[in-house]
Order: C-alpha cells, then structure tokens, then sequence
C-alpha cells in the first residue's frame, strides 16, 4: 500500500518515466527524484537485484516503481518493454537513458580500433532505440520529454579514446531527435555534468587526482552531486521547463564552457 509521502503536487504528478541503467548511480538518483515528485517510474537494467533495491528505496518512500531486465541495446527487448510499460500506465511521458558506454579510454596512438569505436557504436544505438520507442507513443498523445545523460562541451583532455566522441555524437542526435520530434510537442535535452564524484568507485586508480581535477574545473565551490542531477532531470521533465528542447543543460558548476 503506497502512503502519503509523495507529494500531491509534485513537478511530475501523474506522469510516466522510464529509466534505462536504473540500477546504476545515475539512474538510481534520477528514479528517485522522479518518483519523489510524483512520477510512476519503470527501472530498466540488466541486473534485477540492482534494480529492485532502488525499487524498494522508492516504495519506501511511498513511491510506485516496477522493474524489467533490459537490455537497452537490444531492439527487441527495448520495444516490448516500452510497449508493456504504455499497455499498462496508457501514455509515456519520460525517457532517460543512462546506461554505460563500455568506453576503454586511452591516447589515439595507442587504443585498438574496436576500443576506440566501441563507446560511439553503443552510445547512438542505446539512445537511437530508447528513444524511437518511446517517440512512437509520445508522438500520439503529442507531448514527451527525452533525456540524455553526458553532453560533450568544446573541450578536451588527452586520452579519452571515443569517449568524448561518443558524446559528441550523442549531441549530434539528439538535435536531429529534437528536430523531427519538436513539431509533434515531444521534448529532447541532454545533461552534462562534468564529473559526478560520488560516482566514481574507491578502488578505482588515480580516484583522488580525478576528484582534485573535477574541483579544481568547477567555478563554484562545489561540484555536481547525484542528488543535483535528480532535481536538475525532474526540473527538465517538467512541465515547468515546457519551453526547453534541442539543449544542453549544464549542471557542471561551470567547469565544462558552453559553446
């Protein structure tokens, strides 16, 4: 039984979200906020337990949350499991995509061909099926709202192998998605952070010279947390930010320079 926790007049009231890499930090935080304002959520991953204890988390809190084992790579698997979430809540109104690129980031000389085309490839099919599924729903009701997670900005570092491309191109196609959705009320938006650092795991080599390097960048005296980037995406998923599409929403404390 769902208490009374969920505000009644929460941004996202009354709205359906799906949420691809549900299980991970990012998505996790994004499930979250959007349930914490009202929003229906289904939590897409390939591993079940991850999902369900974000899930729990949400009915906890008085939220309504299901999951699915998905992989968003996966034609098939993406289409039956948008089409059962619409069979179920009758309309789709959010789609965020937050899965992992499987990028191997090293210099251009020295990275294997497939290492370095592997981030771009799964990058624009993950977000090319998540949101073409979605769209042939949205595009019915005549509003939606797509969102991206990583946007590039006109900067740099050495050694990122097609990680950085990967977002360029992800920028690249969500102007074409915005372009041809826009007519028919549906949204698209990218976010760009810049470095969550609550992300990045312990044990992971040089985590304290990345943390130092994330810092230093943001203009602020603070970075992004998760808990920002949850607001900043229900903010967006609003209908409060209805005039917002084919952008960048830059939550990265100014350390990464708008174009």
């Amino acid at each position: 039984m769902l208490t009374n926790q969920v505000p009644a007049g929460g941004l996202l009231q009354g709205k359906t979200a799906l949420i691809y890499g549900a299980g991970g930090s990012i998505g996790g935080a994004v499930s979250r906020s959007f349930a914490a304002e009202g929003a229906t959520v289904y939590l897409a991953g390939r591993t079940e337990s991850r999902l369900e204890k974000v899930a729990r988390d949400i009915r906890d809190d008085g939220g309504r949350a299901e999951t699915a084992v998905v992989d968003a790579l996966d034609e098939e698997q993406v289409d039956a499991f948008v089409d059962a979430a619409a069979k179920k809540a009758r309309r789709i109104d959010i789609s965020f995509n937050a899965i992992s690129f499987g990028d191997i980031q090293q210099p251009l000389m020295e990275i294997d061909v497939n290492d370095f085309t592997q981030p771009i490839t799964l990058a624009t099919r993950t977000h090319f099926l998540t949101t073409r599924a979605a769209a042939g729903h949205m595009l019915k009701q005549k509003s939606g709202v797509v969102l991206m997670f990583g946007g590039s900005g006109p900067q740099t570092v050495a050694g990122l192998g097609g990680f950085k491309v990967a977002l360029d191109a992800m920028e690249g196609l969500r102007r074409q998605w915005a372009l041809e959705l826009g007519r028919y009320g549906v949204r698209v938006v990218t976010m760009v952070s810049g470095g969550i650092i609550e992300t990045i795991p312990w044990q992971v080599e040089g985590r304290e010279e990345i943390v130092v390097e994330i810092a230093t960048a943001a203009h602020l005296n603070r970075t992004a947390t998760l808990a920002d980037v949850g607001n900043v995406a229900s903010f967006i998923a609003s209908d409060k930010a209805g005039a917002i599409t084919d952008a960048t929403i830059n939550l990265s404390s100014g350390a990464i320079v708008d174009y």
